[in-house]
């Protein structure tokens, strides 16, 4: 990937309503959305429907439809292209899951480097109730559990865009982890 400058001013030209800016940008970060996006693909079942290609795809088209955003770096582009896979992902989970009148939603088992519970989940949908769920109680946890374990983002990363300290995302991270696992466990009980 180029210099964090030249996306970050690319970001930038993008929101001022410059197109040509945003076809330079896609080239430059391709290949870290298709890394978010293996790392959500990472979980689902074998033979998805969406593969993480598509996953891309569909993301940078919502991306692509965001008018309000004013983009002011790397990191706060990577963790809104990550929420927004997120949103594809469950949006077809409950769109299949629907379609089957509740049952059949796809296998999600977190990844155990940022495991946010100590068990394999049943479902993205599952995940993403209790992460609503975290986000109602406290907003600022919700979102380091997004952009660490979804987004992929770093302390450091995740504290710039956060604007609070590392320390802070930390403590933040320790607690929505066990917070997380604990919801987690009672749904499958």
């Amino acid at each position: 990937m180029k210099p964090d400058a030249d996306v970050t001013g690319l970001l930038i030209a993008w929101s001022n309503g410059d197109r040509a800016a945003l076809e330079r940008l896609i080239p430059l970060v391709y290949d870290e959305l298709r890394r978010i996006a293996g790392r959500y693909m990472k979980g689902e079942r074998q033979g998805h429907t969406i593969q993480a290609t598509a996953l891309v795809n569909e993301a940078y088209l919502r991306l692509v439809e965001i008018k309000r955003v004013r983009w002011q770096n790397r990191t706060q582009f990577f963790a809104v292209a990550a929420r927004s896979m997120r949103r594809v992902l469950v949006d077809a989970a409950r769109a299949r899951r629907s379609q089957k009148r509740g049952g059949g939603a796809q296998m999600a088992p977190l990844d155990e480097a940022v495991a946010v519970a100590e068990r394999p989940i049943r479902n993205v949908v599952e995940v993403d109730e209790a992460l609503e769920t975290l986000t109602k109680i406290d907003e600022r946890k919700g979102r380091v559990v997004e952009l660490r374990y979804f987004g992929g983002l770093t302390v450091a990363e995740t504290a710039e865009v956060l604007k609070v300290s590392p320390e802070t995302v930390m403590r933040d991270w320790d607690f929505a982890k066990a917070w997380m696992s604990r919801e987690l466990g009672r749904k499958s009980s």
